[in-house]
């Protein structure tokens, strides 16, 4: 909802609208709904959309707002990514402990990301890692009820609530955040013209660039909601740099490459994940598929 005011205040600010002239719709979610098991287990990013793309393509509402990361790499032919707004900050926050290495010895950390626990584990493989899922407030209560030592949150839905002061935010550089974190994508009908172009005067270029970047890499990569994918793009200018680390599941295997290239290379993601797929032990590799059908 944080997310979807954002997109309204922005599209006001540069359509000449009022707020009460756009009605947000609040649509509750699969993902939402189920809460006791990791999202891998139960359906994957698609618990996060199904229910706006039925709603999407019906009529029903004009555009939907999605947290980029939450969206899957294949997405329906009739819905288009009008719009990125202008990234926030992509770092992970980890609360319990003031870093990774200072997570007291046999630490159990609470999450069900693929990569978060990948990540820790590679760094920390004496931690033990239990599934956690919920809102904010949800993962707080049960760090404070001592359910885990230590859990992980995204820096970026922290600022957008109002709640940056919550924990530690962890280097991006050695820490590295998931494709698309940090990104808020609207989507649209893709027949639909002028809601494109309006929805067009929000769009951030290098936000967009960025993420269309990450998810031609998981497009190339065949990936699942179980495959340890880690991802950071800067661009400067035309110039674009791509850091990308696979995981074993375990942590135990870690393969990194990076590529520079310039917009308008729309393969270059696609030759880095074939550089990692051909590098990685079989530990990494046997998570990954073959590439799936074209991305948009």
């Amino acid at each position: 909802m944080a997310q979807a005011r954002e997109t309204r205040d922005r599209l006001c600010a540069a359509d000449g609208l009022k707020p009460e002239d756009i009605e947000i719709v609040s649509v509750r979610a699969s993902g939402d709904k189920v809460q006791d098991r990791p999202l891998a287990e139960i359906g994957g990013k698609a618990l996060w959309t199904k229910e706006l793309d039925a709603a999407l393509i019906a009529g029903e509402i004009d555009f939907a707002v999605h947290s980029a990361k939450d969206v899957e790499t294949i997405r329906p032919a009739a819905i288009a990514i009008a719009a990125v707004l202008e990234r926030e900050d992509v770092r992970d926050v980890l609360v319990g402990a003031p870093s990774i290495a200072a997570l007291p010895a046999g630490a159990v950390i609470g999450t069900s990301a693929p990569r978060r626990a990948a990540q820790l584990l590679h760094q920390r493989p004496d931690c033990r890692v239990v599934p956690i899922r919920g809102n904010v407030a949800t993962r707080l209560a049960k760090l404070a009820a001592g359910e885990v030592d230590a859990t992980f949150l995204a820096l970026a839905g922290l600022n957008r609530l109002g709640e940056s002061g919550v924990g530690h935010p962890l280097n991006a550089e050695d820490w590295l955040p998931a494709p698309g974190q940090a990104a808020i994508a609207i989507e649209c009908r893709t027949d639909d013209a002028p809601m494109r172009e309006r929805l067009a005067l929000i769009d951030h270029g290098p936000s967009r660039r960025a993420l269309l970047a990450e998810r031609s890499l998981l497009a190339a990569l065949g990936g699942s909601c179980h495959s340890a994918v880690a991802a950071l793009t800067r661009c400067n200018g035309d110039a674009m740099t791509m850091r990308a680390a696979l995981f074993s599941p375990d942590g135990a295997e870690r393969i990194e490459q990076s590529i520079s290239f310039r917009h308008g290379d729309a393969q270059a993601p696609a030759r880095l994940a074939a550089s990692l797929l051909d590098a990685a032990p079989a530990a990494i590799s046997d998570h990954f598929a073959k590439p799936q059908a074209d991305f948009r």
